[in-house]
């Protein structure tokens, strides 16, 4: 089902099955296969891919020459059922590419709200993005990553499969992360070890004078008094009834399995 309203380039190819919704532009040179949906507002440039079971929601921008649902590249996909979902204005520059999931990885490729995405931005299968993120030129998500809300990753960074980079953190650029990065912490180098606080992240500058002051005593027991984190993780329990922020150190703590950052 197409829009009336829709606007498609004639040398663009839509498989029958397709749906695209109201004031959807397409470009020119453009692929789109049975199974697609592409929610009301979204501008897709030219040479753009989209394949598969592919949910995109409302006044996206995808750039041109990406490839958007895609076959997972894991080696264990055997053609089940998978898809990849991606949620309401995000910019997603040139050159992108981005999977769908796997059936070990729940099935979905999951992306969330007002993110940016700059050229040759990589989101591997069964990535977990959460909204108003940013990744940089040529940086790249490997499988099953979580990518917390607010997180930003600079250009030309990679992040190994099955980590989890907290709500807030940042990667400067070329940084390589092999293990968890929690919230809030600002990280650098090959391999990614702290460097600070994230002190420019919106929730954190959004915050009171006592929550900024807890995680930065969060920050001086991991990475100043190397505290076990289990002992950190009792302290976060106790503060989190009183400070709401620390709900991010909770859930990332809960969700943790390959260590953090140190």
């Amino acid at each position: 089902m197409i829009s009336s309203s829709a606007s498609i380039a004639a040398s663009s190819i839509i498989e029958p099955g397709v749906v695209i919704g109201p004031q959807v532009v397409i470009g020119p040179f453009c692929f789109i296969s049975a199974g697609v949906h592409i929610g009301e507002g979204t501008h897709i440039a030219s040479h753009v891919v989209i394949n598969g079971n592919t949910r995109i929601g409302r006044n996206n921008m995808i750039g041109m020459e990406s490839s958007i649902g895609e076959v997972s590249q894991d080696l264990k996909y055997a053609g089940e059922t998978a898809g990849l979902a991606i949620g309401d204005d995000n910019r997603i520059d040139r050159h992108a590419t981005i999977h769908r999931g796997t059936a070990q990885g729940g099935g979905f490729t999951r992306i969330g709200n007002r993110n940016i995405f700059d050229g040759g931005v990589h989101i591997g299968h069964d990535c977990q993005v959460g909204n108003d993120t940013f990744i940089g030129e040529n940086s790249g998500l490997a499988g099953h990553v979580t990518l917390g809300d607010e997180a930003r990753i600079d250009a030309m960074c990679a992040v190994h499969q099955f980590c989890i980079v907290g709500a807030g953190a940042r990667l400067l650029q070329s940084t390589c992360v092999v293990q968890d990065v929690p919230p809030y912490v600002l990280a650098a180098g090959n391999r990614a070890v702290p460097q600070g606080i994230h002190e420019q992240a919106a929730a954190y500058l959004g915050s009171d004078v006592m929550q900024q002051k807890v995680i930065r005593h969060l920050y001086d027991l991991l990475y100043h008094q190397q505290a076990a984190v289990d002992g950190v993780k009792q302290e976060i329990e106790r503060l989190s009834q009183e400070y709401p922020l620390l709900r991010h150190f909770n859930e990332f703590f809960t969700r943790s399995a390959r260590g953090i950052i140190r």
